[in-house]
C-alpha cells in the first residue's frame, strides 16, 4: 500500500474540503491510502504554545508523515498571493529531509482556496511548489484532460486545483471542483505508484 500525504492548512474550511476530495482520489487508484494531516494555526509568543493536538480533524503532521508517503497534496489557503504563514512555518522546519535527500524524486502536486475570484490562486499554487522543487520533489499538475479545467468558473488551473470561497468564506466547492480534486488525487497517486515500480 502506497501511502499518499495530503497536507494542508485550512482556516475556513475550504482548503480541508478540497482535501478531503483529492483523498476520496487517491483512495480510488488501487493499491494508494490518503493520509491526511494539517499543521497548527502560527501564533504569537505570548498566545502560548500551539495544542499538541487538534480539536478535531486530521492530525498534526510530522516529519516522519514525509518521510513515509510514496507522494504529497500540499494545501493552503491564499495569504496576498502566498501559502499560509503555518504551512510556509511547517515547511522551513524540513531542512533535515532535505539535508538527507528523503523527499528526491516523490511526485507532488498543490491546491488552494481564495477569497476573492483574483487573489492570487495561481501565485499560491507555484509559490508552494518552491519549497517542494527544493526538495527534489517531481511536481505533478492538473491535466487538461479533465474537462472541468475549461468549464470551471470559480476555481481550478493546470498548476493544481483551486477553489473560490468568497469574502465570508461560504462559497460552497462546486462540482467541477469537486471532481478536479478527485482527478488530482487520483492522478497524483498513479504516478506515485509508476514511480515507485
Amino acid at each position: 500500500m502506497n501511502d499518499i500525504l495530503i497536507l494542508y492548512y485550512s482556516l475556513h474550511g475550504s482548503v480541508k474540503q478540497l482535501a478531503a476530495h483529492i483523498a476520496r482520489g487517491v483512495e480510488s487508484a488501487p493499491g494508494a491510502r490518503a493520509r491526511l494531516r494539517t499543521v497548527p494555526k502560527v501564533v504569537a509568543e505570548s498566545a502560548g504554545p500551539a495544542k499538541p493536538v487538534p480539536d478535531d480533524g486530521a492530525p498534526y503532521a510530522t516529519l516522519q508523515d514525509l518521510e513515509e508517503c510514496a507522494g504529497l497534496a500540499l494545501g493552503s489557503p491564499t495569504r496576498f498571493g502566498n501559502m499560509a504563514a503555518a504551512m510556509k512555518y511547517f515547511l522551513d522546519g524540513t531542512s533535515g529531509l532535505w539535508l538527507s535527500g528523503a523527499l528526491v524524486g516523490k511526485p507532488a502536486c498543490v491546491f488552494t482556496s481564495t477569497a476573492s475570484m483574483h487573489g492570487g490562486q495561481e501565485t499560491t499554487l507555484t509559490s508552494m511548489m518552491l519549497p517542494l522543487l527544493h526538495h527534489g520533489m517531481v511536481i505533478v499538475g492538473l491535466p487538461y484532460a479533465n474537462p472541468e479545467l475549461s468549464a470551471t468558473r470559480s476555481g481550478g488551473t493546470p498548476y493544481g486545483v483551486s477553489h473560490f470561497s468568497g469574502h465570508d468564506g461560504k462559497e460552497a466547492v462546486t462540482d467541477e471542483e469537486r471532481k478536479l480534486a478527485f482527478a488530482q488525487g487520483k492522478h497524483l497517486a498513479e504516478i506515485a505508484q509508476r514511480l515507485a515500480a
